[in-house]
């Protein structure tokens, strides 16, 4: 899977400490092959953000992210459970 980057989602992801940074950048190397989107506990969401998913980074962080095509997802955010409400 193809994975792009919305520049929100960068500058979140640079402004993380730098071991939540590299485990994002390692759950999201695991997120690029869809056998392991069960693992990463890959959902949908629902309310003011039906339409995107979520996976977990652990069990505080999570990446939001919709699929632009079957083969290419884009990453929008990344935080704890308040990303949810922006």
């Amino acid at each position: 899977m193809q994975v792009a980057y919305k520049p929100r989602f960068i500058r979140q992801l640079k402004g993380l400490e730098p071991r939540l940074r590299e485990e994002a950048i390692e759950k999201i190397e695991l997120f690029k092959d869809k056998k392991n989107h069960a693992a990463l506990r890959v959902h949908t969401l629902h309310g003011p953000l039906k339409g995107f998913f979520s996976f977990s980074v652990n069990f505080k962080y999570r990446i939001v992210f919709y699929y632009e095509s079957k083969n290419e997802a884009v990453l929008l955010s990344i935080g704890d459970h308040k990303i949810y409400d922006n």
